[in-house]
């Protein structure tokens, strides 16, 4: 889907304030808040934040492993479909998956 991101990153270009209007910009650490950063991306980015996430963490391989293995809720489950269909994962196979299913587990037995 992303064969040219590489092309078009901008080393200017930062995430910007408002996919993370939540967090203190002066102590958020891009590296250890990652799962956030990717998906707040996925729920409100645009082109040129992808781009940057793929430069941030290892392309679209690398972001594909961070949905895969770290992040554990989606807010919008077609935010979660789209995750899925965009990085070529089976549902079964992403942390969101199996932390509800967890709960399901949990919370209705």
């Amino acid at each position: 889907m992303w064969t040219d991101w590489k092309k078009k990153i901008d080393p200017n270009y930062t995430i910007p304030q408002h996919l993370l209007w939540d967090m203190d910009m002066e102590k958020f650490n891009m590296k250890k808040g990652r799962a956030l950063v990717v998906e707040r991306v996925i729920e409100r980015g645009r082109d040129n934040d992808y781009y940057t996430i793929f430069h941030m963490y290892g392309g679209p391989k690398g972001v594909r492993k961070i949905i895969k293995n770290e992040i554990k809720h989606f807010r919008w489950p077609w935010d979660e479909s789209f995750a899925r269909v965009a990085f070529e994962l089976k549902e079964e196979e992403m942390a969101c998956y199996k932390s509800r299913q967890l709960r399901k587990k949990l919370f209705n037995s």
